[in-house]
């Protein structure tokens, strides 16, 4: 809808495109966290010194093949493989070197295959057609195998272009475990209820953890060391993220965007939680704060271009951005004054945060924000002309403005451990690597398809849902099941990019871009769950960052 605004130092009227979102559900929550140093120090030592009982009862006394996948799988999937890297891959290395038997029940080959392909070994999917029948279909006898179906459904998802075995594997898999699912309420029911929901490949690594803390302590077998370990440090991180937020939220609070700006999405408890889908070590608290805070500034200016400001104010306002010049400050909107002094801001801190060698990396964060910006402007554009272009024009300019390249090269300025980042790693993801391209898609089409209804009900530029509508001339149902082939077509593309051997870059850059996109298959599979903030985002936020283990 639009209606009449009375802009800053403007006599007239101004016709503005405004949004109605609503303010932020948290109030001041997080705003006050008083750290318990005492506490968590005695915490660390107790954690340390589980580490080491993990090390001898996981990685030294585990014997057969099938044992240790079944505790590297509970050490990964309780949130502790940060902690024993070396160990996991030394072990995995020995698994892909000397365990060349095929021998086994569907459980264990199926965890084998996702253990060794998530950390990239690329092995064949033709090994699972041991469990075919004469017809070329999965036996019906591994219908009751509900650990081993739902072991081959987790499988299914590390699934390559071409990998037809694992095409049938997930028709198959999710056929019959929604069946048992409906058929029994023990625990393993909700197991696949949520394995259904969000696989593990495309789930970010806490909320796995959190969800799984419960799971493992009711098996029967569990591994009483890596249980208590794995409670005690998800506190332990816990009260670090809280920490985190409320120094977040106390930047955000002086910057009073809410009062400011009253057209943006107030939603920095949310940002915050979206970028510790991307890194949730203790080691990237620098690289958090910054993506933070620039996925922050991407949102407020995501909303100017799309819902306030008007087309001449975000001409001259993307110029000005484009030559970073605070003394041009003073030519712009007074709204656009306060949005340009804070970004210019938020990357001289940055720049000061950096040691002399390692300034650069902003040079490259700019870039990457300055390209963000032209294309909301190109969209502004289309808006402007009553353009719809072709899918393939609408997507040179879309797949940008998801802010996904953005964040994407953003996400490597903070990473300062290991020498990994690299002038290098900055070239590449300027070169639009397949990856961030795949990342890029999954964002792009899973937005348009839950935002476009709500986005067109004012004045809008097309999505991809009305660019390809018109382009083939099909319902909007038909364009939702393309885009959604797509998306899955670009997870099999992610999935390639990480059994490339060796990989182009260091492979924890290639998780960051990995991470991304687990983000927004989580907050946008059953809606925008981050301009609609509803039951889903705020559950996956409270088991995060307010409910203890």
């Amino acid at each position: 809808m639009s209606f009449p605004v009375l802009a800053q130092n403007t006599k007239p009227e101004i016709l503005r495109r405004t949004a109605t979102f609503h303010p932020s559900i948290w109030g001041d929550r997080f705003l006050n966290y008083d750290s318990e140093k005492v506490k968590n120090d005695r915490t660390k030592q107790q954690v340390e010194e589980l580490k080491e009982v993990a090390r001898r009862e996981v990685f030294r006394a585990a014997h057969d093949s099938s044992e240790k996948l079944n505790l590297i799988d509970a050490v990964q999937r309780l949130g502790l493989s940060y902690h024993f890297e070396r160990e996991i891959e030394e072990a995995l290395q020995h698994i892909y070197d000397q365990d060349h038997d095929q021998d086994g029940d569907l459980y264990d080959i199926a965890l084998r295959f996702r253990l060794l392909r998530q950390h990239g070994y690329n092995v064949s999917s033709d090994i699972f057609e041991k469990f075919k029948d004469e017809r070329g279909k999965f036996t019906e006898s591994l219908v009751s195998d509900i650990s081993g179906m739902l072991a081959f459904y987790e499988a299914s998802y590390l699934r390559l272009h071409g990998d037809e075995t694992l095409e049938e594997a997930l028709v198959f898999t999710t056929t019959h475990l929604k069946t048992a699912a409906s058929k029994t309420t023990d625990r393993m029911s909700e197991q696949i209820i949520c394995a259904l929901k969000q696989p593990l490949r495309k789930s970010p690594e806490r909320l796995q953890a959190r969800q799984y803390i419960a799971i493992y302590q009711d098996e029967v077998s569990h591994n009483k060391a890596l249980l208590e370990l794995a409670k005690l440090d998800f506190n332990l991180l816990q009260s670090l993220h809280k920490e985190e937020l409320a120094q977040i939220l106390r930047w955000w609070k002086e910057l009073d965007f809410a009062n400011k700006l009253p057209y943006i999405r107030d939603r920095i408890v949310e940002l915050y939680f979206w970028i510790l889908g991307v890194y949730f070590e203790p080691q990237y608290f620098l690289a958090r704060k910054i993506l933070t805070k620039v996925i922050a500034m991407a949102s407020v200016l995501d909303d100017t271009y799309d819902s306030y400001g008007t087309f001449e104010e975000l001409q001259l306002f993307t110029e000005t951005i484009e030559r970073w010049d605070i003394n041009l400050k003073d030519q712009l909107r007074e709204y656009m004054q306060i949005i340009y002094q804070t970004l210019l801001n938020v990357y001289q801190e940055f720049e000061e945060e950096m040691e002399e060698e390692e300034k650069y990396r902003v040079h490259y964060a700019k870039e990457a924000m300055k390209i963000l910006v032209r294309a909301y402007f190109e969209e502004v554009r289309w808006l402007e002309q009553g353009y719809t272009p072709s899918l393939e024009e609408y997507l040179e300019v879309a797949l940008v403005s998801t802010g996904y390249f953005t964040l994407s090269t953003t996400s490597f300025v903070g990473i300062m451990e290991d020498n990994i980042i690299t002038k290098d790693v900055f070239e590449w993801v300027f070169n639009h690597p397949k990856i961030v391209e795949a990342s890029q898609i999954i964002c792009r089409f899973m937005d348009d398809i839950v935002s476009h209804k709500f986005e067109q009900e004012r004045e809008h530029v097309a999505s991809s849902v009305e660019c390809y509508t018109k382009q083939y001339g099909v319902s909007e149902q038909d364009a939702y099941d393309e885009l959604n082939k797509k998306v899955v077509d670009a997870w099999k593309d992610i999935n390639e990019e990480l059994l490339i051997n060796p990989t182009a870059v260091p492979r924890p850059v290639l998780i960051r871009v990995l991470n991304l996109s687990r983000v927004i298959d989580l907050l946008y599979k059953d809606g925008d769950g981050y301009t609609h903030v509803g039951k889903a985002t705020r559950e996956s936020v409270a088991a995060l960052l307010i409910d203890s283990v």
